[in-house]
């Protein structure tokens, strides 16, 4: 008795636990169920907000799908056909049929995407946007088809168009860059060259007396007017000694030639040092001047000597002693101008037995077709050029020219170069450093062209010269910057002026002259 007695309240105890667990059970899964009905009333993302006006009125997971499919289609053709009708504009293709069907697609598939986020009440509603939507999806295609290969063809061409740009633009400065290093290798004063200067001013201070009787007993026929007669306007020595001696070793004559140098004031010494030490072989005359030595060269009768007597740094009144021969030769009849950058190879005493036919300057013309003729050099632009001058008229060039100084007085050269040089104080009519444009416009209708073997050009910047006309050339010009005497000189023409540079004299060797 006593062990069934003991049992029961066991039982109950049991019975007791049993029912509380259950109870809790219970209200676990009515709070789950309660907490899976509020998540389920919200979007599960931020992000997904915007979808819910469009996608709340459905009640099937189907239909939710397809109108997802055709929203995200007709996006992604919208924005294909934004981006062909953008190409088209690019290529310039406004007019065409192409853009114009692309701008109208774009904007028909923006109205469906806008319509398509509208409330709809149900599949019959749903279904004609459907339709629409897939009806201009296939359009769609259809044009970027039959458009792509041309379009493909018009990005090809424009970005080959904008590469040959960018190549063009990048040579332009390359050749910009070039021509400036260019320049400047050719206007610098080499070391070597600076050395032979400093040497022989050096020795003129050193021993003045000599070399001041040798000045002062000049020859008194330097200016017979029978004699043929060179101008050469330079300072630099050696390039002078080598043109004065390449003229003299080719002439059948050379007592008969008479070389009349002028240089700068400063360089005067050491030019007249070198004839002193290295006088001119047979009977040849040199006689070295400053342009100091003009008492007519001042401001208020030449233009230039104003204007650089003002501070203009891009004028040299040395090369444009050119303009006032017939002043500093007032007995000479005829005189042949050399640059100081030439080689003479042949005889030029027939230069003063050629027949001028009236004309001041006869020079060897440059222009081929369409090239260096006077639009090169002048301002057409400007209506004092244009109403003077004609833009297809033949160019021609310094560095071997014959002057007939009587035809010159006659026309009036000198003071026609004073106009022109007054006009162009402000460089509108040409480039004012330029000798050679304010030589074509003095001496515009009185120039007679002379045979190209006279006078060969290039030597100094084109490496192409042919070898016949050369070795049949009377006169070869460096003209350029890749002078004979710097170390950017063309090595193929060197040896064609380095053959006439005196090695004898002492000075060359002391200041390292790399002949």
């Amino acid at each position: 008795m006593a062990g069934v007695r003991s049992a029961r309240p066991a039982t109950g105890f049991r019975a007791f636990f049993s029912y509380k667990v259950f109870a809790s059970a219970v209200f676990t899964l009515l709070c789950l169920a309660a907490v899976s009905v509020l998540l389920s009333s919200y979007p599960s993302h931020p992000t997904d907000a915007a979808a819910v006006p469009r996608r709340s009125f459905l009640a099937s997971d189907p239909l939710r799908a397809r109108l997802d499919l055709i929203y995200r289609q007709a996006a992604d053709h919208s924005a294909v056909a934004t981006a062909y009708a953008a190409y088209a504009r690019r290529l310039k293709l406004d007019s065409s049929r192409q853009l114009h069907v692309f701008e109208g697609l774009a904007a028909a598939f923006s109205d469906l995407s806008a319509r398509l986020a509208a409330p709809i009440d149900d599949e019959d509603a749903f279904r004609p946007l459907e339709k629409e939507a897939k009806d201009r999806v296939k359009l769609a295609r259809q044009l970027v088809g039959e458009s792509k290969e041309a379009f493909d063809t018009q990005i090809k061409i424009q970005k080959l168009s904008d590469t040959i740009f960018a190549a063009r633009e990048q040579l332009h400065r390359s050749k910009k860059l070039g021509t400036l290093a260019g320049s400047i290798a050719a206007g610098s004063t080499p070391k070597s060259l600076h050395c032979l200067a400093m040497r022989l001013m050096e020795e003129r201070i050193a021993h003045p007396e000599p070399y001041r009787r040798a000045t002062a007993a000049a020859p008194s026929d330097l200016a017979d007017p029978d004699l043929y007669h060179y101008a050469i306007f330079s300072d630099n020595v050696i390039a002078v000694s080598v043109a004065v001696n390449s003229a003299i070793k080719n002439a059948e004559e050379p007592w008969k030639h008479v070389f009349h140098v002028v240089t700068d004031p400063m360089y005067l010494p050491a030019m007249q040092v070198w004839f002193v030490r290295r006088p001119p072989a047979g009977g040849a005359k040199v006689e070295v001047r400053s342009v100091a030595d003009f008492g007519f060269l001042n401001a208020s009768y030449s233009p230039v000597v104003r204007l650089v007597e003002g501070g203009r740094g891009d004028l040299s009144v040395l090369n444009h002693l050119r303009f006032y021969l017939p002043e500093i030769f007032p007995k000479l009849r005829r005189i042949v101008l050399l640059e100081d950058d030439v080689v003479v190879q042949k005889d030029l005493a027939q230069l003063w037995r050629l027949d001028m036919d009236g004309k001041v300057n006869g020079a060897v013309e440059t222009c081929f077709g369409g090239f260096r003729r006077y639009n090169r050099y002048l301002n057409f632009s400007n209506h004092e050029i244009r109403d003077r001058f004609s833009p297809r008229t033949c160019a021609w060039a310094y560095g071997v020219n014959v002057f007939d100084l009587g035809a010159w007085r006659r026309e009036g050269c000198t003071e026609q170069f004073h106009q022109y040089q007054r006009m162009n104080e402000d460089g509108t009519l040409w480039n004012p450093s330029s000798v050679l444009s304010a030589g074509l416009v003095t001496f515009y209708t009185t120039t007679k062209p002379l045979d190209k073997n006279w006078h060969v050009m290039g030597l100094g910047y084109n490496p192409s010269v042919s070898v016949d006309e050369i070795q049949n050339a009377a006169v070869i010009h460096f003209d350029g910057n890749m002078k004979p005497w710097l170390d950017v000189a063309l090595n193929q023409y060197k040896h064609l002026w380095t053959k006439y540079v005196d090695t004898e004299m002492d000075f060359l060797q002391l200041c390292n002259f790399g002949l």
